[in-house]
């Protein structure tokens, strides 16, 4: 089994900052790619970055140069700061991860979320 943990989020000005993190535990013999998505109320669940393993990142366009993920490859642990944070980004944010299990199957496994709230 594998379990992704998320935490980090909370309320928060617009204009303001916050850190997420997700760890990976469990029975992990290697891990791939981790993303972060999002859901804001009413609308479809949306990819905000993802990172390879070696460390390649991409963006959704409309975080760039404001978001920036990371990961600890010795802590299994995925991080996404976001800056200049906007009302609009209120939502529940999802780490995912691809991970290879010690029985060598492969799946993409999710975590609970965690809420975002950007609100004055």
């Amino acid at each position: 089994q594998v379990q992704l943990v998320e935490s980090g989020g909370g309320l928060v000005q617009p204009g303001g900052s916050l850190r997420l993190s997700c760890a990976v535990s469990g029975s992990i013999f290697s891990i791939y790619a981790m993303r972060w998505y999002r859901q804001a109320p009413g609308k479809q669940r949306e990819l905000v970055a993802g990172i390879s393993s070696g460390g390649s990142t991409n963006y959704a366009d409309s975080v760039k140069g404001r978001f920036t993920i990371s990961r600890d490859n010795a802590k299994n642990t995925v991080y996404l700061q976001m800056n200049s944070l906007k009302p609009e980004e209120t939502a529940v944010h999802y780490c995912t991860a691809d991970v290879k299990t010690i029985a060598k199957v492969t799946a993409t496994y999710w975590g609970q979320g965690t809420q975002v709230t950007v609100s004055s």
